[in-house]
């Protein structure tokens, strides 16, 4: 059997005879398939840097295809775009805060109908690549991942005819992970589905959905404009992209500019109402269970959407007020990785602070949180000192000497009140790849082909931020500054600086692959997730 002409044009290519071969449905019948299969396979899809950077250089050309394409990789695994709408979706985005009102909302669903069967994705995973896809608020297990995931791969192996000529045999890791999340809601017979969009909105995966029952957009980032090269407008043109038909549209305070563009785009999708939503005052006065000031707009928006969502299911009568049942959803909402402690399991000294925050005003929320009274500072005068120690890390081409600089503002502001040196701050800092293992190798589920080789070996990003925390901070001694190629060095570097003497306090940031990876090596899984 040849391979059919377009898998060996489209730019996302795979090898077709390694397919049809080692990953044929066929081989099931010699040899049950495992999580860890699962794993490979699924890391097969991801797109090499170079592939990245050659998508980032067609300056979005590709995007007219993604729903297209999507489409069609729906219809080879046996559903039409209507079955979807079954799934009962709540579809939310912006450019920060998606994920933790998503948290929210899937947490006020469950306490306020316990019968339910809720299913949430999101993305990205920190230690498991099950835990974007959840029941319930818990990753589905790798008894049901590995069975759905081959279900999904299977069918799209053996039904391998196209439409489009820029149509790929296997989608990319993201869509094949959107597809097993449809894959899965249906088969477990879900009553509702909090979606989150991976990125953007009008062309992401997830936006296959007909008519989901309700749709959100939570904080458009102003620092979003610069780094991804866009208008705010074109951002917010591209967010309100998942608005529907005869669908509410909700959203929280915007940038003028920013609300102008998304209320032209209910009107122009023809949503059925489209509403600002304002902060109730009585969220004052409700201990949320995600930490940081910012979180309270995310849990507005977040009993907004569940709200509008019992309404349109008319699933509950008196939604009105604040039920009881929405605000314990609100205190019981957890989300590992943003703006979380964790007291270490072994060492009682050690607390580690875990957000993935990777935008600048998301580090501002990130360093508004650490900066408070007991959280990264203790109360004035309490003994023994503590040691601050920073581990960071950046995408590559993330503008990181001005995150750290933003970082460094807010400690500056922070110690001019308190009669107290910025530049003493943090005790060491360390900057570290998103490598998992000191022998270079990855955790399998945290895999990743977008970090090139020789940004690897040459550790091109950390001696940047290196160079750059030397410049923001000329006084600040050499020594303390680490440059390490993986995370389980930098979790053993961690281990010599403590020498005994007092608490140690470690922020990680900057990436939640990083924070994934402290997770994983440093032990704290069952106490983080």
């Amino acid at each position: 059997m040849s391979p059919p002409k377009f898998f060996l044009s489209s730019f996302f290519r795979l090898d077709y005879l390694r397919l049809i071969t080692k990953h044929s449905p066929r081989r099931s019948m010699s040899s049950a398939r495992t999580y860890q299969d699962a794993i490979e396979h699924l890391n097969s899809l991801q797109s090499n840097a170079a592939t990245l950077e050659a998508v980032r250089a067609s300056g979005g050309r590709l995007s007219e295809f993604a729903i297209p394409e999507m489409l069609e990789y729906l219809e080879r695994i046996g559903y039409s775009p209507r079955d979807l709408n079954t799934l009962n979706v709540i579809h939310i985005t912006g450019t920060k805060g998606k994920g933790s009102t998503s948290a929210f909302v899937n947490s006020i669903l469950q306490h306020t109908e316990p019968s339910w069967k809720v299913g949430l994705y999101t993305s990205p995973h920190l230690v498991a690549v099950r835990e974007r896809i959840r029941i319930n608020g818990a990753p589905i297990s790798e008894d049901d991942f590995t069975k759905y995931f081959f279900e999904v791969w299977d069918k799209l192996a053996v039904n391998y005819k196209r439409k489009l000529p820029s149509t790929s045999l296997m989608p990319g890791y993201f869509r094949f992970m959107t597809l097993l999340a449809f894959h899965t809601f249906l088969k477990m017979k879900v009553d509702a589905t909090v979606l989150e969009v991976g990125v953007g909105g009008a062309y992401d995966s997830t936006n296959i959905v007909p008519k989901p029952v309700v749709t959100g957009i939570t904080a458009l980032g102003i620092d979003h404009v610069s780094v991804l090269g866009k208008t705010l407008k074109e951002i917010a043109w591209q967010k309100g992209g998942i608005f529907k038909e005869g669908v509410p549209a909700i959203t929280v305070t915007q940038p003028q500019e920013g609300i102008e563009v998304l209320e032209a785009r209910a009107k122009e999708l023809r949503s059925s109402s489209f509403s600002v939503v304002e902060i109730p005052e009585a969220l004052s006065n409700i201990p949320l269970g995600l930490a940081g000031k910012h979180q309270i707009q995310n849990a507005a928006i977040a009993l907004e959407l569940v709200r509008r969502f019992l309404k349109e299911r008319h699933a509950t009568a008196n939604i009105s007020e604040l039920p009881q049942s929405f605000v314990d959803g609100l205190t019981a909402t957890s989300w590992p990785g943003r703006c979380q402690t964790v007291a270490d399991p072994v060492n009682s000294r050690i607390s580690w602070y875990l957000d993935g925050a990777h935008t600048i005003e998301s580090l501002d929320c990130c360093m508004d949180w650490f900066l408070d009274t007991g959280v990264g500072v203790n109360v004035k005068g309490s003994s023994p000192p503590v040691k601050r120690i920073f581990v960071f890390n950046c995408t590559s081409g993330r503008s990181g000497p001005t995150f750290l600089g933003a970082i460094y503002n807010k400690i500056t502001a922070w110690a001019n009140k308190n009669e107290s040196q910025s530049s003493e701050f943090f005790n060491h800092v360390i900057f570290c790849t998103n490598v998992t293992y000191a022998d270079g190798h990855f955790k399998g589920d945290l895999a990743t082909k977008a970090l090139s080789d020789e940004e690897r070996s040459n550790l091109t990003t950390q001696n940047l931020l290196a160079t750059a925390w030397s410049s923001i901070i000329p006084e600040y001694p050499k020594e303390n500054i680490h440059i390490l190629p993986s995370i389980e060095h930098a979790v053993d570097r961690i281990k010599h600086i403590d020498d005994g003497s007092s608490p140690v306090k470690i922020l990680v940031a900057g990436s939640l692959h990083l924070v994934g990876g402290v997770i994983e090596v440093a032990g704290l899984s069952e106490v983080a997730l």
